[in-house]
């Protein structure tokens, strides 16, 4: 037998789509069963495996398992919880991979699978290998069991181990996403005064899309620290491995400002130390980092790519804008947006200053949020190309680590095709609002040449 996948569930760094379109039960065996080949052939024989909230997760987890286990391979089902949690089990037990089935922030109706094998991002070329053994039927075989972990006590312990952060009034919105009974689990465990919106999971996500990178999503907890006069508030995707937060001021801070209150007492700790920031992340952070004697090092987009670019620089602490925070100093080196709000919070204690008046801190800049712009998957590698040679045409100083980023004298903008959307993604930053104003313009020219409107 053999398996074909549909071409546009094959992502970068994870394998995405949407259920009873472009994915369903016969593609999760497919990927127990490829995935448990690779696994066996480096010499494996256990596998983790862990699920979101989505509605289709108990169908697919349950499908994946028996792919897994027709592939040889043992499986420890750890059951439903966040990405990390995932990440953090197949970290501690005695396993060689690990598979997440989770739409993280997706809508609804769309599902996946993140995998780790022996520690490591398992993305780009292995996922299409994965795709390559299942379309010809090159799979091992054999009978594998399946047993049952508890982890949850275990990582929130983990959590919390040498907390040293401070008490303070705190806001957290799970969004119905899979964090929420972790979230609860930590909250009961932490000083100060703590007050929770969506933490039961029901993956029909009815209060807002469980992403904190559209400031829309965070009404409701701007709502709760105003009405309560809370420090801050938290707010977390759906599979909880992105982190939002909102200062007493109801202001948003994105994944670059939060990145930037990590940075002080990181390199007070490790002076020197190489800090990762994703493409889409500030100028402001890069200088930050230059200017506390760190070395700032530009990187690619996507959870895979900055785990790998973290492992080849030594760097014990990475971020992305879309709220992805990496810690390798005291940790495993991956993306855990519970673990960020406590390193947040400790921030903030030893900063001696509230997170409003930190962000005040900060240089001015004016600066869109992550804009994206539907297009068809097959196009958007081709409409970034077709951009990216108009711009050089033009002699601008462009960076190319992802996509094109073209700085000029106002500022910077971004543009590059998303790894988990059929989208373009776009950003640009100024110093005024005039020059936000004519970065978007350039933008805007751009994609009208080669037939797309933002």
């Amino acid at each position: 037998m053999a398996h074909a996948f549909h071409p546009d569930i094959l992502r970068d760094y994870d394998i995405r789509g949407t259920v009873g379109v472009t994915l369903d039960a016969g593609d999760a065996v497919a990927v127990g069963r490829s995935f448990a080949t690779r696994v066996r052939r480096a010499g494996g024989r256990r596998v983790a495996v862990g699920r979101d909230g989505r509605t289709h997760s108990p169908l697919l987890e349950a499908a994946l398992v028996d792919g897994l286990t027709a592939g040889g391979v043992d499986v420890v089902r750890i059951g439903l919880g966040p990405s990390p949690m995932l990440y953090f089990a197949e970290a501690t037990l005695e396993v060689d991979g690990g598979i997440q089935v989770t739409g993280s922030h997706n809508p609804a109706e769309d599902n996946g699978f993140k995998l780790v094998l022996r520690h490591d991002s398992f993305f780009g070329e292995e996922i299409r290998d994965l795709a390559r053994i299942a379309a010809a039927g090159d799979w091992e075989s054999g009978a594998g069991t399946v047993t049952d972990a508890d982890v949850a006590d275990t990582y929130v312990a983990r959590l919390l181990a040498g907390y040293a952060g401070g008490a303070f009034r705190i806001g957290w919105d799970a969004g119905s996403g899979a964090a929420g009974p972790a979230i609860e689990r930590l909250t009961r465990r932490l000083p100060g005064e703590h007050h929770l919106l969506f933490c039961d999971v029901d993956g029909t996500f009815p209060h807002h899309h469980p992403d904190p990178t559209v400031e829309d999503n965070l009404v409701h907890l701007k709502a709760l620290v105003a009405d309560k006069k809370l420090d801050f508030g938290l707010a977390f995707d759906g599979d909880g491995d992105r982190i939002g937060a909102v200062d007493g001021a109801g202001r948003v801070l994105w994944g670059d400002d939060i990145l930037s209150i990590l940075v002080p007492p990181l390199l007070a700790r490790m002076p020197g130390a190489t800090i990762v920031a994703d493409v889409k992340s500030s100028d402001t952070l890069f200088d930050r980092i230059a200017t506390l004697g760190g070395r700032p090092v530009m990187g690619r987009t996507g959870h895979s790519q900055m785990k790998r670019r973290m492992k080849e620089t030594g760097a014990p602490l990475a971020g992305e804008l879309s709220g992805h925070i990496f810690f390798a100093d005291d940790y495993f080196g991956f993306d855990d947006a519970l673990y960020a709000a406590i390193r947040l919070i400790h921030a903030v204690h030893l900063s001696g200053m509230s997170l409003a008046a930190l962000r005040d801190a900060a240089p001015p800049r004016r600066a869109t949020p992550e804009i994206r712009v539907r297009v068809a998957e097959a196009d958007k590698t081709a409409i970034v190309a077709a951009v990216a040679a108009r711009v050089a045409a033009e002699g601008a100083r462009v960076d190319t680590t992802d996509g094109i980023r073209v700085s000029t004298p106002d500022g910077w903008w971004l543009l590059r095709a998303s790894n988990t959307q059929a989208a373009l993604t776009l950003r640009a930053e100024a110093r005024d609002a005039g020059g936000l104003a004519r970065l978007l313009a350039a933008i805007d020219t751009h994609l009208a040449a080669v037939g797309v409107a933002r």
